[in-house]
């Protein structure tokens, strides 16, 4: 009985294997998974190289206003459009890197009643936008300034009190003529008799030294900030200032 039941398991054993083999043909059998395809080389990793850097703070309307020559620039930001309250960072250009901030910020005053984008005389705001800076003077020596420099001792004298009640004396030892409505080329006392925007619009806009309150239209620094920013300008870099309060630099 024992042999009969192996050699009827010895005949099936041929077909077993034809039915696995047309059953794998056939595709109902699960083949084993081919081996995973090698690795290949890593993708190239992006490098993003970042653009010159721009002055913080100042929106592209600012910027165009900015010479493409320009190297130099005194950026005054106003703490807001009524405050009379600001401070100044100095900024150079470098070819490769862009914009730099070399020194500051300093603590200054502008106009009593803060900023405007139309100036006119007597309304006690500093004017905004990007000036030029080309000409100095003052009641002291010229300290080694680059600048063209009016030096008087009796012309650069000022008295009297500020808004505040503070003395002013000393406030034009030191001075730098801001280009708004004003004739380059002078000493920051004359207009050569016209302001190319009329005696309405204001004028005699400077920095000058601090006198612990706020000014009529001019942005002022303590007196060893402007012999350093008298040293600091260069007509070869044609210097400009870029000022306002935060909000309108921003546009």
């Amino acid at each position: 009985m024992l042999s009969t039941l192996l050699t009827r398991a010895a005949a099936a054993r041929p077909a077993a294997v034809l039915l696995a083999a047309v059953l794998l043909l056939a595709g109902c059998a699960t083949p084993a998974e081919p081996p995973p395809p090698a690795p290949g080389p890593e993708p190239p990793t992006k490098i993003v190289r970042a653009g010159p850097a721009e002055i913080p703070g100042l929106g592209p309307d600012t910027r165009r206003l900015i010479p493409d020559g320009t190297s130099q620039a005194v950026v005054v930001t106003g703490e807001d459009a009524d405050s009379s309250n600001s401070e100044v960072v100095l900024y150079e250009r470098d070819p490769g890197r862009g914009w730099q901030a070399v020194v500051g910020p300093w603590p200054a005053h502008n106009g009593l009643k803060g900023w405007t984008d139309e100036h006119w005389a007597g309304d006690n705001r500093s004017p905004t936008g990007v000036f030029g800076l080309t000409d100095a003077g003052g009641r002291l020596p010229d300290p080694g300034t680059k600048l063209p420099y009016h030096e008087s001792p009796s012309l650069f004298t000022v008295a009297g009190t500020g808004f505040l009640g503070e003395p002013l004396e000393g406030s034009f030892d030191y001075v730098v003529a801001i280009n708004y409505n004003r004739r380059p080329g002078t000493s920051p006392l004359y207009d050569e008799g016209t302001r190319p925007m009329g005696w309405d619009r204001g004028g005699g806009v400077w920095f000058h030294v601090d006198h612990d309150g706020p000014t009529q239209a001019c942005v002022s620094l303590e007196l060893d900030q402007m012999r350093e920013l008298l040293l600091w300008l260069d007509p070869e870099r044609d210097p400009v200032v870029v000022m306002g309060d935060g909000g309108s630099l921003a546009r």
